[in-house]
């Protein structure tokens, strides 16, 4: 039975207006279908819950998955024999594809190069698409008749900015939206930030955008311009996410956009996963998905406390199923009922850092997202990682792990062309970029955060 938008919205809205009892009835429920199904048409899931009993509720009984096993095991993990990683890695390959119906199935693919150093390979189906839309109107609830009406006056008009050519869940959508249904086409428009800041502020200007989407570190940037005087928009809602947001830069945003901010935490596997609240809380959406604070063993840890990592388990999406999955983020559940009256489980999250890189040269001050230097070294050829550390205001520690059998040296050369061009582009011409002799160092936690600003850095490391 394939269930519609309007069916699905109005099952949220009732399991939120029925309480906390309600919306676990409907997790345990979806989870058992959801690991049903992986077992019957996933080899890999059928491998993994051979020793279970045949109906499970408790998710804590299911082995944990992450990125690496299943890219590892990709072609096992899907359930649909068309999807294999070969495809899939062809598709990715060709920009002019972005948003376009994989197989005639119509899955969607995503990527990510994610914070753990191994690229990401998504692909997710028309019913995942369909929940992430029913949950969002279900949101969207919270945002006031008078701005939802002044969103609404200008067609809803949004503005992604991220990332350029890359098959990132937010532009591949958003293309998506536009083949499919080219009447709404100039509804979500992709504004790449790669390109001189001068050009990014007079498109955003022409645009006129009722909403701006993207990264909080690239929002920021636009902040800046806004104060100055340089970008002239006049968004209802600033929703930044992909990176922690700071009840600093929350109000900040507020302030500059008069703005509703409202932040997001999600992932590519699970884009539904939760929505913001005005207490600037994460509320989780428990009918849909299951979220696991845990310690660095996987066993529970307790509300109030933070987590050493995250499990999260994606009960909508079947074509490459997400059942605890470790997102790698430390989260910390509050323990007493959020006051905004939600019964959704509210969360607050240490996940990845919204910090710019402030250079201080000859020139002045300049300040830089993070997302910007994987704009350009993402392209170079033959380089497998790489980690930028800021460990003074003028200086710029790279360090690389080339592939095998790339020639380091030619490596080196093409990343150090690439910054200096990147930082000469956007006023930062005096910064010295130096060559580390160690590779590019993980977390404790595992992930391996590839731009480190210098109030972040240590002479030792990360």
């Amino acid at each position: 039975m394939v269930e519609s938008v309007r069916e699905l919205s109005r099952d949220a809205r009732r399991a939120v207006r029925d309480g906390h009892q309600a919306l676990l009835d409907r997790q345990r429920a979806r989870l058992a279908d959801q690991v049903s199904y992986a077992r019957a048409h996933s080899p890999f899931y059928r491998r993994l819950y051979r020793h279970l009993p045949d109906h499970v509720e408790d998710p804590t009984s299911l082995p944990v998955t992450d990125k690496s096993l299943l890219m590892a095991e990709f072609d096992g993990v899907v359930t649909d024999r068309a999807v294999t990683r070969e495809r899939v890695e062809e598709f990715v390959a060709d920009p002019d594809l972005i948003g376009r119906p994989f197989t005639e199935s119509r899955h969607l693919v995503a990527t990510s190069s994610g914070t753990s150093g191994i690229r990401g390979l998504f692909v997710l189906d028309e019913r995942n698409a369909r929940v992430i839309r029913a949950l969002g109107l279900r949101s969207n609830t919270r945002l006031g008749l008078r701005r939802a009406l002044r969103v609404l006056a200008r067609r809803g008009r949004t503005a992604v900015v991220t990332a350029p050519r890359g098959h990132f869940y937010t532009v591949a959508s958003a293309e998506r939206i536009r083949l499919e249904h080219p009447w709404l086409g100039g509804l979500a428009r992709v504004f790449p930030i790669d390109r001189p800041l001068p050009e990014l502020v007079a498109e955003l200007n022409a645009y006129d955008p009722a909403v701006v989407a993207g990264f909080p570190s690239m929002i920021m940037m636009l902040a800046a311009e806004q104060e100055a005087g340089r970008l002239r928009i006049d968004p209802e809602v600033i929703a930044p996410g992909g990176e922690t947001i700071t009840d600093r830069a929350w109000q900040r945003l507020a302030d500059v956009f008069r703005a509703q901010v409202r932040a997001v935490y999600a992932a590519t596997e699970c884009f539904f996963l939760s929505h913001w609240c005005d207490q600037h809380w994460y509320h989780v959406n428990i009918d849909w998905a299951v979220l696991e604070p845990v310690d660095a063993d996987h066993r529970p840890v307790p509300p109030g406390e933070p987590s050493h990592t995250v499990l999260v388990s994606n009960l909508a999406n079947r074509v490459q199923p997400f059942l605890r999955y470790d997102l790698g983020d430390s989260v910390l559940v509050r323990p007493d009922p959020c006051p905004c009256g939600s019964p959704l489980p509210a969360i607050r999250v240490q996940g990845r850092a919204t910090d710019l890189l402030a250079f201080d040269t000859g020139a002045g001050r300049t300040e830089l997202s993070p997302m910007l230097f994987g704009t350009v070294l993402d392209r170079v050829d033959g380089l497998d990682r790489y980690q930028l550390v800021q460990t003074a205001p003028d200086v710029l520690r790279v360090r690389l792990r080339p592939r095998a059998g790339a020639d380091p040296e030619r490596v080196w050369r093409t990343v150090r062309t690439d910054l200096a061009g990147l930082l000469d582009e956007h006023g930062a011409a005096g910064v010295v970029i130096e060559r580390a002799a160690e590779q590019p160092e993980q977390s404790a936690g595992g992930k391996l955060r590839r731009v480190v600003a210098l109030q972040q850095s240590s002479p030792g490391g990360v």
